[in-house]
């Protein structure tokens, strides 16, 4: 077996023991973030997910959370920040996952890539970077807590490269190849995952500004008091697509229980009525 394959396992059986045996503790008030940003591939750099990583990971501090940032990954330093993470936020009660990046799909399942990736056929994509679907399984048998993973990650193959006509008549350019998009997941019980564009979509790269086109406005929301989380999302899609005239569209699947909202409103809570 490959060792990052053995090491994921590894992690899984921890966090299976620790769930089990773990009583309930002050730290359940904890919100921990792992905040991973990665431009410098070998084969289809990219200019905006390092920015996007560093700026998402300032407003989440701002917002109260305890942030792990990781900037221009290794397989084994993702693969090892997955599964610290998955161990030290069992007891939390907000876990939060940004991922800026390469992304692609692969009969069904979705894989992040590190930047020393070095693919050359389909059939390596497993083990040469990280199962997005495994980690949804890691954090879905956490027993309390919620759990929200965004995913400003390009939804196709950036083994090849390939431009499309904006619609202001600018040639843009993906993150990655053809808009075969990622795999349409199930969030696990009291989880998000929120994509920067919707299945079989396409996410686009700005080298034009410091933040991608989704971060930039996730940015602009984010802090908006008292906004539950589904809401700051809707806002995120309709200015995404407002901006790409279409072209992108982000799109969430959420299996929530409970209301949550970055930064509680004026009263304490969230509200609705926005």
């Amino acid at each position: 077996m490959n060792p990052a394959r053995r090491s994921l396992c590894a992690a899984a059986a921890l966090l299976a023991l620790g769930t089990q045996a773990a009583p309930a503790r002050a730290n359940t008030e904890r919100q921990l973030a792992l905040v991973i940003g990665n431009s410098n591939y070998r084969v289809g750099a990219l200019k905006n997910p390092v920015n996007d990583a560093q700026a998402v990971a300032g407003a989440l501090r701002g917002l109260g959370f305890d942030v792990i940032l990781r900037e221009n990954t290794s397989l084994r330093d993702m693969i090892e920040a997955f599964r610290q993470f998955s161990l030290d936020a069992r007891a939390a009660r907000v876990r939060v996952i940004f991922y800026a990046g390469h992304g692609v799909q692969v009969k069904g399942r979705n894989y992040l890539l590190p930047v020393d990736t070095e693919i050359r056929a389909e059939d390596e994509v497993p083990a040469k970077s990280a199962d997005l679907n495994e980690l949804l399984d890691r954090l879905g048998v956490l027993p309390q807590g919620i759990n929200i993973v965004i995913l400003d990650a390009c939804r196709n193959n950036p083994f090849s490269g390939a431009e499309v006509l904006g619609p202001d008549g600018r040639r843009l350019k993906f993150r990655g190849a053809t808009p075969a998009g990622l795999a349409r997941v199930e969030a696990p019980l009291g989880s998000m995952v929120a994509f920067s564009t919707a299945p079989g979509g396409v996410a686009l790269d700005n080298p034009g500004e410091k933040n991608s086109l989704y971060t930039k406005h996730l940015l602009a929301h984010i802090r908006s008091p008292g906004l539950p989380v589904e809401l700051l999302f809707k806002q995120v899609r309709l200015s995404v697509a407002r901006e790409t005239g279409r072209v992108q569209v982000p799109w969430e699947s959420s299996s929530l229980t409970g209301d949550f909202c970055f930064r509680l409103g004026p009263q304490g809570s969230c509200s609705s009525g926005r």
